[in-house]
């Protein structure tokens, strides 16, 4: 199998949202893109999947020592085999690189965060991070637009963190900052048990919001000069837009259950923004 076959099966078979904003960009992007996620996915998978913290360190530690070998041209993973080529023409560094391991590797490190500040530093690494380089891919012409990845970024994962409330507490990680679980009267306890109740509805309404509010900041800040290149970007907002407004139907059911589009439904989605411009 060739690093770009790797890559591609990598990325579909994840079944993310991402794929789908994927397939309308020229094919050289495509294959930046596609790589970029995979090794996004390769090591988060290094965290989601080990059941020994220890053994997950050790691995993402191997990460690290094989980015510093791929950027002095000596990749062995089929991922960096396929990334590296194309590094320079979007001008993805070590660094950023380094930067969402640096975010997975938090996970190690803590299973809860007191406030939303903390949130936001793992958000600005595993998300904000992936949003700026993805932005250069897609062809970013203006500085102002890495504030709307960055934002963007944030609210992607926020969306993500509502959904997977419950899939998380069974690794025993919870993400809503610890002062707003109080804030409103929850329980780690409540969670962990999957036990429901108003205080836990209004708690979870309060993180849509917050979501929301940045969707709108991050549409806001997009220069027009970008919003045409920036397309996959917006098919992702719109994509995740409307899970939030699902999971807001449901009455944030997400303790017991993960709420999800169907793939004809993700596809509609971003296929409109492509061809109508519009969320």
């Amino acid at each position: 199998m060739s690093p770009q076959d790797y890559v591609q099966q990598k990325a579909a078979a994840s079944g993310s949202s991402f794929y789908y904003a994927f397939l309308f960009l020229p094919a050289q992007q495509r294959a930046a893109i596609t790589a970029f996620y995979a090794f996004c996915r390769e090591v988060d998978d290094v965290v989601d999947e080990a059941s020994d913290p220890g053994v997950a360190a050790t691995k993402l530690a191997w990460w690290r020592a094989e980015l510093a070998q791929a950027f002095a041209g000596q990749a062995s993973h089929p991922v960096l085999k396929a990334l590296m080529p194309l590094a320079p023409s979007y001008n993805i560094t070590q660094d950023q690189l380094q930067a969402v391991i640096d975010g997975c590797e938090m996970d190690l490190q803590q299973s809860r965060y007191l406030d939303y500040p903390g949130l936001q530093r793992y958000c600005h690494l595993v998300a904000g991070i992936v949003g700026e380089v993805s932005a250069h891919i897609f062809g970013q012409t203006r500085p102002q637009t890495t504030d709307y990845a960055h934002t963007l970024g944030q609210a992607l994962q926020l969306t993500n963190i509502i959904r997977d409330v419950g899939e998380d507490a069974r690794r025993g990680r919870i993400y809503i900052p610890m002062s707003e679980l109080k804030q409103f009267g929850v329980t780690a306890q409540e969670i962990l048990g999957c036990s429901y109740s108003e205080r836990f509805t209004a708690l979870m309404r309060f993180q849509a919001e917050r979501a929301h509010a940045l969707y709108a900041q991050a549409l806001a800040a997009l220069p027009a000069a970008d919003r045409r290149t920036q397309k996959p970007g917006l098919m992702m907002a719109s994509i995740y837009r409307a899970l939030l407004r699902e999971i807001e139907a449901e009455q944030f059911k997400v303790l017991h259950q993960r709420i999800a589009l169907t793939p004809l439904r993700k596809f509609w989605l971003a296929w409109k923004v492509q061809a109508l411009g519009r969320l």
